[in-house]
């Protein structure tokens, strides 16, 4: 497929995908959304031998500066709730996406950046990322999710005192919380990313696909965590993948997964 806002490099399995408006501090405009859509819905699934994907912004100065507010504008309350509903099922591609999917967020990660950034598994920040849903200073919220995913990252307490004052967090601060899982110097961020998806592609893929699935289950509301888990531990146990980790185990060797 082709895009205009994404870049995508593909370094045996693993994919980069660059959003390229570093002019707009890659601000999430409806056709970047299109094509995030896209992606995550028609093209990575069909790709074979897909590792991983890592999600990063062009330049070094945003990861995803927001939406793009000019859009906004001529919203009324019905349009503006559609624009919310169409932006929640894009992030809920990539959040049930079953390869690990991380953020690589070097520098700004607002609005609607660090929605993004939150509907991915797993986030590497650089020392200069900043996170923030300053959306209250507009006289809106996040519509992308933020209002739901930052208490279940970093707890309700803390998750209202961002969301209401909208000040920002550095990376160290998001590394206390709990809202990102390793900081590194600018310019480390991607090859980090592309060592925790090696590392995670060692393991049985149909595995890693029910651990995504399970963790997301306990955040939806229609959903019994739990009994996921168990349907999700049985659907393993039948699987090739399971017989060849196990018959690595008891054979002292390294597993020969095929994710079946």
């Amino acid at each position: 497929m082709n895009y205009e806002n994404l870049l995508i490099r593909d370094n045996d399995g693993i994919l980069t995908v660059t959003i390229n408006r570093e002019r707009a501090l890659n601000a999430l405009n409806s056709k970047t959304m299109l094509e995030l859509q896209r992606f995550f819905g028609e093209d990575a699934p069909g790709r074979s031998g897909l590792k991983g994907i890592i999600l990063t912004g062009a330049g070094d100065k945003a990861f995803v500066a927001g939406a793009d507010i000019k859009e906004f504008l001529a919203l009324d309350a019905a349009q503006g709730q559609a624009m919310a509903q169409r932006g929640h099922d894009i992030f809920f591609s990539i959040e049930r996406f079953p390869r690990p999917v991380i953020a690589a967020v070097n520098g700004f990660a607002l609005g609607g950046g660090c929605e993004l950034a939150m509907a991915c598994h797993l986030r590497v920040a650089t020392e200069n990322a900043r996170f923030g849903q300053p959306e209250v200073n507009l006289g809106l919220i996040p519509g992308y999710g933020g209002t739901q995913r930052l208490i279940q990252y970093i707890g309700k307490s803390k998750a209202v005192e961002l969301l209401m004052t909208a000040e920002m967090i550095n990376a160290e601060e998001a590394y206390r919380l709990g809202l990102v899982n390793y900081v590194v110097p600018p310019g480390e961020e991607v090859e980090k990313a592309a060592e925790l998806i090696r590392k995670i592609a060692a393991k049985g893929p149909v595995a890693i696909a029910k651990v995504i699935e399970s963790v997301n289950a306990y955040f939806q509301y229609n959903e019994d965590g739990f009994a996921r888990e168990v349907q999700a531990f049985g659907a393993t146990t039948g699987t090739e993948d399971f017989r060849e980790g196990a018959a690595a185990f008891i054979e002292k060797r390294a597993p020969d997964f095929k994710g079946k």
